[in-house]
């Protein structure tokens, strides 16, 4: 049986000067790219370990850009403490996550007559690990389904691969999501233009700059 991991984030490691928000070296500090918005929907991000210190992770930018968003790092969770945490407050939880092949599992739908607020998980990690962490907490499998439906190019294919043609940046899944579950879902087009300025910003960081030969 594996370990219950902490659900709080880690210090950051020693050595280079880092940012005390975005925890990042200070030379590849995001905060200058954070956005300020007021999301209705709740978000709680459960972040596999592996990508804590990921600087190409997109989670960071989305944690620092809305104003109600929770962060649990870890790989399997207490489960009276995540089922506390799932319906917290009342609100209505549900899963970012595709369906299972072969498996019939609730999917999200809103009832006329349900107008609790609602709390979307989202699982930050691989596909394979986040196969793994569906499969350690029980209570998420439970939890209804909200899948993307035919999502627009990512703007994240050129800098980290994807397991699978479909994925998406943990920051775009759940932008895409909160634009799905909201009515305004403008407030979020400058957190991912923010996004694409970031990534550019690495980008040109990154690449190599050529050699200068004597003649």
């Amino acid at each position: 049986m594996p370990t219950d991991l902490s659900t709080e984030a880690s210090p950051p490691p020693a050595g280079r000067p880092r940012c005390p928000r975005c925890e990042l070296p200070t030379p590849s500090c995001l905060c200058h790219w954070a956005q300020a918005i007021d999301n209705p929907v709740e978000l709680l991000l459960l972040q596999h370990p592996q990508e804590q210190q990921q600087a190409k992770g997109s989670a960071r930018l989305l944690r620092l850009s809305l104003a109600r968003c929770r962060l649990w790092v870890g790989e399997q969770f207490d489960p009276a403490a995540l089922q506390a945490a799932l319906h917290q407050d009342g609100r209505r939880a549900l899963l970012l996550y595709p369906p299972t092949p072969g498996q019939t599992e609730p999917m999200f739908e809103t009832p006329a007559n349900d107008d609790r607020p609602l709390r979307l998980v989202v699982i930050d990690a691989t596909w394979r690990k986040s196969r793994k962490m569906l499969w350690l907490n029980p209570a998420l499998q439970t939890l209804p389904r909200l899948a993307l439906q035919d999502p627009p190019p990512s703007r994240y294919a050129d800098h980290r691969k994807a397991e699978r043609a479909e994925q998406r940046s943990t920051l775009e899944a759940a932008v895409l999501a909160l634009q799905t579950l909201e009515t305004q879902a403008e407030r979020y087009e400058p957190l991912l233009q923010a996004f694409s300025a970031w990534l550019n910003e690495r980008q040109e960081r990154v690449q190599p700059r050529p050699s200068m030969r004597l003649r």
